[in-house]
């Protein structure tokens, strides 16, 4: 709290609040009435007196500092505000004793302090190059993350060398970066990635490894050579899509994982460049991170080849069931293909991701799989089954699921083979499936299974026409057939399922001659009324079509 002290024009105190007593270490009635040099004496002399002179005598607001020695106490420091007024001068006094033995701690600190600060400093100093240091590694790491994160967010190698180079060039404070790979057929280090370069020459570069050059061997080591260009003898400073690039300092390491040579990392500057060990170290660290980029996306490419190669194994496995199964039933032969044809378009219409067409291909070809497990005595009996021998032909499907559930790669393929013959009704079977319930690949496959039957001939009848199979389609719409499925079919129109088509005698006036080597009445659960095909009874025969 300052204190407030006033003085008349004859130097006699006329008021002081309680702050400004306790600055004076007198009470106040000690002081009330009294000229202030006789309260202080010797004080004529003092800068207070002459400051308070000057305010009187009307020359504005002094700004005094006093020191105070108090009887029996150590000194005191006052900051005085001395301001004119009509009954004298108005003085106010802050205690600033604190910050001045502060001060005075400072100025009286002996050579001992004096020292410690120059240790200070020195260490100051030291600290410095530590923090720069520290911020040079950990702009480092950074790299180092930025370029671990590109090899495991991206099997994309030009994507990730991209980023080596850029961070390569910006850590090492290069001019340009380029990375070589190995290509083991040509022999030879081939242009992958670079940055820096003011031409695209660099990408042309082909470096032969021939023995002349060192070969293989020459690239084993993983130590950085490297200095200036005019005096390195290497194929890497000979380059006459360097000529241009004004470059006088080249540094070089071999990319090496797991013990094989990759290829090259490279770095280039425009003048002479003296680099540390630290320098050296990074370099080399960030050739690792390359090499193992390369390794991985190598990984990746083989991987992947192996994967396409296994898929066409399985695919051609697949298809060589197929034709099995026709082979086994002479008359049906190429329905497999063609329903599968059918079925990929028809599934593409109703917007089938590319995955989910795969599956719908493979089911196709294998829809009826569950066949091999039917007899031949049954499968191929030349008359009408009995109701037991239905049974067993009616197990088809579920015998498919026996043998395909087990294979990982076919599980998602087994909705055409267990479900393509449940109804939209809930008549079907095996499992008496309604509506959606049944998998939309088998109700897109029922209506191309039935096309394809209906439109092939066969030893005991003709195909039917165009008209009639769409207008018994459309019949069997919310009976047979999901109507969203039937409607989209019918308005693709005929062309795209009559392309699949066998040729067929549909149309001639002649009656086809049956095969007596083969049924009456082909073994499937298509069972339609046929009034024009008559066996010479006069009641219609009962045609169960493939």
């Amino acid at each position: 709290m300052e204190g407030c002290h006033i003085l008349g024009q004859d130097g006699r105190y006329l008021y002081l609040n309680d702050a400004a007593v306790k600055h004076n270490h007198r009470p106040r009635e000690a002081l009330l009435g009294k000229e202030y040099t006789e309260i202080w004496p010797g004080v004529e002399t003092s800068e207070l007196c002459a400051a308070i002179r000057r305010c009187m005598d009307g020359r504005g607001e002094q700004k005094v500092e006093l020191r105070y020695l108090p009887p029996n106490g150590d000194a005191e420091w006052f900051c005085l505000d001395i301001h004119p007024m009509p009954e004298g001068v108005l003085i106010l006094s802050r205690d600033i004793t604190d910050q001045r033995r502060a001060d005075l701690k400072i100025v009286d600190q002996d050579r001992s302090h004096l020292f410690q600060a120059e240790e200070k400093s020195k260490r100051a100093a030291e600290l410095v190059v530590a923090n720069q240091e520290t911020l040079c590694g950990l702009q480092n790491i950074q790299a180092l993350y930025r370029v671990d994160r590109a090899i495991a967010g991206s099997l994309d190698i030009n994507l990730t060398l991209n980023v080596i180079v850029d961070q390569v060039r910006s850590q090492l404070a290069v001019d340009a970066a380029a990375v070589l790979l190995l290509d083991t057929n040509a022999h030879a280090l081939m242009f992958a990635s670079g940055t820096g370069f003011r031409s695209k020459a660099i990408e042309r570069v082909r470096i032969p490894l021939d023995e002349e050059r060192g070969g293989y061997d020459g690239l084993q080591s993983r130590t950085v050579r490297g200095g200036h260009l005019r005096e390195m003898n290497s194929p890497f400073a000979n380059l006459e899509a360097l000529a241009d690039e004004g470059f006088a300092t080249l540094f070089w390491t071999p990319l090496i994982a797991k013990g094989q040579v990759n290829g090259v990392l490279e770095v280039f500057h425009r003048a002479p460049l003296e680099p540390d060990g630290n320098w050296m170290d990074f370099f080399t660290v960030l050739a690792s991170q390359a090499a193992i980029a390369v390794d991985h996306a190598s990984l990746f490419t083989e991987l992947k080849q192996a994967h396409s190669q296994l898929g066409a194994a399985y695919d051609s496995t697949i298809e060589g069931w197929a034709r099995a199964l026709d082979l086994r039933d002479k008359e049906t032969e190429g329905h497999s293909r063609r329903v599968t044809e059918m079925a990929m378009r028809l599934a593409q219409a109703a917007g089938m991701t590319k995955d989910e067409l795969l599956h719908v291909r493979r089911g196709a070809l294998l829809h009826d799989i569950g066949k091999m497990g039917v007899p031949d005595a049954i499968l191929l009996k030349p008359d009408k089954l009995t109701d037991e021998e239905w049974v067993v032909m009616r197990k088809h499907p579920t015998l498919a699921f026996d043998l395909l559930s087990p294979i990982a790669y076919l599980r998602p393929s087994l909705d055409i083979p267990y479900c393509h013959h449940e109804r939209w009704d809930g008549s079907g079977y095996p499992r008496g499936l309604k509506a959606e319930q049944i998998p939309l690949a088998a109700r897109l496959f029922a209506i191309v299974d039935v096309w394809d039957a209906l439109r092939s001939d066969r030893p005991y009848r003709l195909s039917w026409s165009v008209e009639r199979v769409r207008e018994n389609i459309c019949s069997e719409s919310g009976k047979h057939f999901d109507p969203n499925a039937a409607d989209l079919f019918l308005r693709m129109g005929d062309d795209w399922a009559e392309e699949v088509q066998p040729p067929r005698a549909c149309g001639s006036s002649n009656p086809v001659q049956a095969d007596v080597s083969r049924p009456l009445y082909a073994q499937c659960d298509l069972c339609l009324e046929d009034p024009d095909c008559s066996d010479g009874s006069n009641q219609p025969r009962r045609l169960f079509l493939q």
